[in-house]
């Protein structure tokens, strides 16, 4: 179900119902910023566009869990034939760190008759503090850091890649838009075709009930209203359409679709052209990569190859892990010991646990191999980036010509339409003392409204060419519109 909109300049929205048959100066002005920002605000896509950011910000929540403190604990205990075999327990805490360093504190507890030799512990238990520490993979980086970057490189990517879909949306909406302006003034032009073709009809009837005008010429003067009520027919036809395309952008919270309703026109369609078309493309051209969401996915998309690739590095390199672990008596990991060390000399040179991991495959080819494929995507993504330039400087160069093409032939037409409607009045004053013909009079007016209507096409037109070079330097929705 559908809601009928109402916007003013002050944004202002209620919802209407009915038609309205309300005459053109008493209708609200529609205006193009009035629109978008509606567009933006409520637009399904636009809304969805919006989750990419909250979708980033879970992948870093996730990839910054990797280093969260874990409190672990293991308990084991066997009884049998009325004999307690063993008791062993351990609690701990592991807390991992950004540079490749774990630290680990525990406490283990042990009993029974048949318990392993390397399991026995004082009678208090034992509590441990112990590192670990990387002494070669994995020191300088490693998969949880790698993680990460790449997590803060995704939430960049994802607004940018929401700036595109937006973009997209937006020069779709802006293009809705001028077509929706071109049929209500297309409409305009014909109905006051029409409304002259009326008059012109009825002073040719009157004429020929005074016997100054030959009957040929009443039939003549109807057919020609007969044709602008058909054409108007078709323009109301055409605004339809065009106000429902005009709708398909227009929501409201819940996601309910709205309807633009009679009582709205869309702004005029005056020409007033970009003052300097050549500065604005050198400044589009000189900020793409700044600017256009595409160029800028692919940039960090180097980036995070080359994340990949110091990753990949790493695994060139051994896997040798040390590890250290201080034991106490008890909670007490300063008892004296029994040859007169002294307390800290005890804790580091007799109640310790040291051990040391060491691996390293003899030909590499695994890790060469993923090296090789990720520096193979990036020579790819470079590529891929220089192409994608490539289109972007032809496409702004293509639509920035064609809107200095545009622009020209609009100072043409403007100057087409006075000379027509020149020709036109003429045309009425010769017809008026009884030099001319209707037939002339009709074609006349036939040239003028055609080239009316060419001009308003052409306005329309460069309004969407406006639009589309602001797209294609990917600044469309980072700007007020300059077009509205």
């Amino acid at each position: 179900m559908k809601h009928h909109l109402l916007i003013v300049v002050t944004f202002f929205v209620a919802t209407l119902t009915g038609v309205s048959q309300a005459p053109p100066d008493t209708l609200k002005v529609f205006d193009l910023d009035t629109y978008l920002t509606w567009v933006r605000a409520h637009h399904p896509v636009a809304r969805q566009a919006n989750l990419l950011q909250a979708q980033a910000e879970a992948e870093q929540l996730y990839a910054r869990g990797e280093f969260d403190p874990k409190f672990y604990g293991n308990y084991d205990r066997k009884s049998f034939d009325g004999k307690d075999y063993y008791t062993v327990g351990e609690t701990g805490l592991s807390i991992p760190t950004w540079y490749g360093i774990d630290f680990k504190v525990s406490y283990n507890w042990t009993d029974g008759v048949f318990l392993n030799p390397e399991e026995q512990l004082p009678v208090a238990g034992q509590a441990v503090a112990g590192v670990e520490i990387p002494l070669a993979q994995g020191l300088l980086f490693d998969m949880r850091r790698a993680q990460v970057k790449q997590a803060n490189l995704l939430q960049t990517i994802n607004e940018a890649t929401r700036r595109q879909i937006l973009n997209d949306l937006l020069l779709d909406a802006i293009e809705s838009y001028w077509n929706w302006s071109y049929a209500y003034y297309q409409m305009q032009v014909i109905e006051n075709a029409l409304f002259f073709a009326q008059q012109r009809f009825e002073i040719t009837r009157e004429s020929y009930f005074q016997g100054f005008k030959p009957a040929i010429d009443t039939i003549e003067s109807l057919i020609q209203v007969q044709i602008r009520q058909i054409e108007l027919n078709d323009a109301h036809i055409a605004y339809r359409n065009a106000t429902l395309q005009l709708s398909n952008f227009l929501w409201y919270e819940q996601l309910i679709p709205l309807e633009v309703t009679p009582l709205l026109r869309p702004a005029n369609l005056t020409f007033t052209p970009i003052p300097d078309v050549q500065r604005q493309l050198e400044l589009l051209q000189a900020n793409l990569d700044i600017l256009h969401p595409d160029l800028i996915v692919l940039s960090l998309k180097q980036e995070q190859l080359a994340i990949k690739e110091r990753l990949k590095l790493e695994y060139l390199k051994p896997k040798v892990t040390l590890k250290y672990n201080f034991l106490a008596d008890g909670i007490d990991f300063f008892e004296e010991a029994n040859n007169g060390r002294s307390e800290f000399g005890a804790l580091w040179l007799e109640n310790y646990k040291f051990g040391v991991n060491a691996s390293f495959p003899l030909w590499m080819r695994a890790a060469r191999g993923d090296l090789q494929l990720v520096r193979l995507e990036m020579t790819d993504n470079q590529f891929k980036i220089r192409q994608k330039n490539l289109e972007i400087n032809n496409k702004i160069e293509a639509l920035s010509q064609e809107l200095a093409t545009t622009f020209q032939q609009i100072g043409t037409y403007q100057e087409v339409v006075a000379n027509y409607q020149r020709l036109l009045d003429a045309e009425n004053e010769k017809f008026r003392i009884g030099e001319s013909s209707i037939f002339l009079l009709n074609t006349r007016e036939q040239k003028l409204i055609e080239a009316q209507l060419k001009l308003l096409k052409l306005k329309a037109t460069y309004r969407k060419l406006e639009g589309k070079l602001q797209w294609a330097g990917g600044a469309t929705c980072l700007i007020k519109s300059a077009i509205s």
